[in-house]
């Protein structure tokens, strides 16, 4: 297993521009081989999907290696993968479909470790159906969702859980399966934001009982888009809204008008930069080269998260939030004294890019004790390096003496 840090760095021209990016959560930096292909595809011939002419096989290609491409980076099937504007736009979607199927009485459990795009949709689909909503709560102190929180809520009433696979705010990780196994006792489907964690570890959305599995190519170095995969049978049984000319195949009828081609071929390109992270792994298929570059990713981004929350902890008035166990590689922070935006912007005219806030988590945030306002977060990417590490730490360190 192997990581070349300075090697990923070269694929990324952002770099050039000599911030230490810790906004990856947000969004992380572009790889070069993304960008060559959302624009070789933008100076291509392209059409609607068809078969006649060489643009619109070239569309249908486009397409067909996106939806594979996701595949083998999460473990599902290739045709129970949807493409959309946003995670937040898909799951409105979904939970629209969904709730045809509920009845007044009917449950449907959020937790407040979530991000708001895996709970406001099923808030808004339960009141339109006459369901009851019930609320998981997690550990203030440590930021983590224990299986009970959610388990306990559970009833033959119950017609879907929605759960975060990684917290956005604290990056605590959840047991998704043992939640998934409970749920799938009493009949409840489980909707499951992989947003946060994707971007950081193996996926195998089977292994995890995921219905459904929301992620965000733009978090892993891609563009800009929303991916959910799910069971192709399942997808067979909910009836979305949508045009009556438009295919009423699986996945299509889920995706609304022309798909994004550019940003599709750029999804492509995103999972092959993942898969290339461990350079020793060659010949074999795409998923194992996925398996093999994110447990080399993961790797990396465990002992520099570690210096992170040791480094924090350390500095006088500087209290770093949540706990330090089974977590992406995220620290939330706060200065002593000083408003998170504060600390946000007087990193920032240091050269070090860590974002404050709620980041849409903002249950999670007025659960914790942080209000609207939230804390810093700084998070990791496939480009992070030592160098980033100690510019942070000197940064909050110069931050926490001037305050």
């Amino acid at each position: 297993m192997t990581y070349d840090v300075d090697r990923v760095r070269h694929a990324f021209p952002a770099l050039d521009e000599g911030a230490a990016h810790f906004d990856g959560p947000g969004g992380s930096q572009v790889a070069e081989p993304v960008a060559a292909a959302v624009a070789a595809t933008m100076r291509a011939a392209v059409a609607n999907r068809g078969s006649v002419t060489r643009a619109e096989q070239r569309a249908e290609s486009i397409v067909i290696e996106a939806r594979a491409a996701m595949a083998d980076l999460l473990g599902g099937a290739a045709s129970g993968v949807v493409f959309g504007r946003s995670m937040t736009a898909l799951t409105f979607d979904l939970s629209r479909a969904l709730a045809r199927t509920w009845a007044p009485g009917d449950e449907v459990v959020v937790t407040r470790l979530d991000h708001d795009a895996n709970i406001r949709p099923w808030v808004i689909a339960a009141e339109r159906a006459g369901a009851v909503v019930r609320w998981a709560n997690f550990d203030r102190e440590t930021g983590d969702l224990a299986v009970n929180d959610v388990t306990s809520l559970l009833s033959d009433r119950t017609r879907l859980v929605a759960v975060t696979a990684a917290s956005n705010l604290f990056g605590t990780i959840p047991d998704v399966r043992a939640v998934a196994d409970a749920a799938h006792a009493v009949g409840a489907l489980v909707y499951v934001d992989g947003v946060h964690r994707t971007p950081h570890t193996v996926v195998d959305v089977v292994a995890l009982g995921a219905d459904f599995y929301a992620c965000s190519p733009y978090k892993f170095c891609g563009p800009h888009l929303g991916v959910v995969a799910a069971d192709p049978a399942l997808l067979e049984t909910l009836p979305p809204d949508k045009l009556l000319p438009s295919m009423n195949d699986v996945p299509e009828r889920f995706e609304l008008g022309t798909l994004p081609y550019e940003l599709l071929a750029g999804t492509t390109a995103a999972v092959d930069f993942l898969a290339s992270l461990d350079p020793d792994v060659v010949g074999d298929s795409r998923r194992a080269r996925v398996v093999a570059s994110m447990c080399a990713l993961e790797a990396h981004e465990a002992s520099l998260v570690a210096r992170v929350d040791d480094g924090l902890r350390a500095i006088d008035g500087v209290r770093a939030l949540g706990s330090p166990a089974r977590r992406t590689p995220t620290v939330l922070f706060s200065v002593e004294g000083m408003a998170p935006r504060d600390v946000h912007v007087a990193l920032a005219a240091r050269g070090v890019n860590a974002p404050a806030g709620s980041f849409y988590a903002l249950e999670a945030s007025r659960w914790a004790g942080l209000g609207d306002d939230g804390a810093v977060r700084a998070g990791l990417a496939p480009y992070t390096n030592e160098d980033d590490v100690d510019r942070l730490l000197e940064a909050v360190t110069a931050v926490a003496v001037a305050r």
